[in-house]
């Protein structure tokens, strides 16, 4: 007879997933109640609110997709893009290639402006390619590049995008909560994120908001959305104000609770206090990891503090060190992707994850990992440096 499965405690500081806070898991562990109750649709108002707040937006359709954030993605797409159109996909890294993939779903031709993994989008091949392609209805391009550590200037390309025309779709996926993004400020048209990475809550949910701009391509388009599911005209009946909501789906009311708890977590810290803890933590981190000897991959000026992209030493086994890691120290760090694979380690610092004590626990842990490995590294140096920097 199989038996209830109890995994163990992980310490996450990987590309996501990462470290659930445990009021919120507490929050998932509520009664539940039905999709429909008044109590429920209350706390749904309440949830808008707050992710207006983590978007730093008055959006009307600012609401959390019933599934993860790959979802949002494609619910951005389905229902802006229509057979035909052309929209210019600036890739950085491998979450651009998804965007791609969603635009020729939706039968539109998507124009690639391609930079280097581990380097920003470039304003001027945006550009290019915009005078290049007058007939494009959209650009898109993802702030916080997941599978490299790259953050991309967002206000800079939304303003191009604009220029030409055109409506702006960001990858807020890792960025949100853990970076500095101000969705009416930056005049942003469509934006989409995870609940499971800077936001400390479980997977499963996606968190998205459209500019009125937006809303009125939706409302005007020629075509039927192709994603019944996703399909925001019939979404926004059920996500509406007031009391009155049109049966769409049944919304995964605990994950909802989860949310719920970590906006309110997000609030108590205040959005800004989130983004300096991001920040101090990578500092830290970045202190023990040069002080140990190693490297990182994007330059200071472009690189993420809530994903850290760090150069594998020479022969050293990826995989090996992070078995190691797993098995001795219940600690799980990320792989490299795409042409970074066997090359990086992508260490998390998101949400929750993002403190003094996990800092600590991921250097001493590299530390002797490496050690014993005969890595060419500087042993004993690593949580030193990050104390001074905490110190500081």
């Amino acid at each position: 007879m199989t038996s209830s499965f109890y995994p163990p405690q992980r310490t996450l500081m990987g590309p996501g997933p990462s470290d659930i806070n445990p009021r919120i898991s507490s929050a998932m562990a509520r009664p539940t109640i039905g999709h429909l109750d008044p109590l429920f649709v209350g706390m749904m108002d309440e949830v808008k609110g707050l992710l207006q707040y983590a978007f730093q937006t008055s959006n009307e359709l600012t609401i959390p997709i019933s599934a993860p954030g790959s979802a949002g993605m494609e619910c951005c797409f389905v229902n802006l893009i229509e057979p035909g159109d052309t929209v210019i996909i600036c890739q950085n890294g491998v979450f651009g290639g998804r965007m791609k993939e969603n635009v020729e779903r939706c039968g539109g031709t998507a124009v690639m402006v391609h930079d280097q993994w581990g380097s920003a989008c470039e304003p001027q091949k945006l550009e290019d390619a915009l005078k290049l392609h007058p007939q494009a209805v959209a650009v898109a391009f993802v702030q916080a590049e997941t599978s490299t550590g790259v953050s991309t200037d967002v206000k800079t390309l939304v303003d191009l995008a604009h220029r030409y025309d055109c409506l702006a779709i960001v990858d807020a996926v890792t960025s949100l909560g853990g970076t500095e993004l101000r969705v009416d400020e930056w005049k942003i048209d469509a934006i989409y994120s995870g609940t499971q990475k800077c936001l400390s809550c479980t997977p499963g949910l996606s968190p998205v908001s459209f500019s009125q701009r937006a809303v009125d391509v939706i409302k005007k388009r020629k075509s039927t959305v192709q994603s019944w599911f996703l399909n925001l005209n019939l979404v926004m009946g059920y996500w509406g104000s007031g009391s009155k909501r049109a049966y769409h789906h049944t919304a995964p009311v605990n994950a909802l609770y989860a949310l719920h708890e970590a906006l309110v977590i997000l609030e108590e810290e205040g959005l800004e206090n989130a983004w300096a803890r991001h920040a101090l933590n990578h500092n830290a981190l970045k202190a023990g990891i040069e002080a140990l000897g190693l490297s990182f991959v994007v330059p200071q000026a472009n690189r993420l503090p809530q994903l850290n992209a760090v150069t594998i030493p020479e022969g050293i086994d990826d995989a090996a060190v992070r078995t190691a890691l797993l098995n001795d120290y219940n600690l799980e760090i990320g792989a490299g992707l795409g042409p970074m694979a066997g090359k990086v380690w992508r260490i998390g610092l998101m949400g929750y994850a993002a403190r003094k004590d996990n800092v600590l626990l991921c250097l001493s842990a590299l530390d002797e990992v490496l050690t014993r490995m005969h890595a060419p590294v500087n042993q004993g140096k690593a949580v030193s440096a990050a104390l001074a920097t905490y110190a500081q």
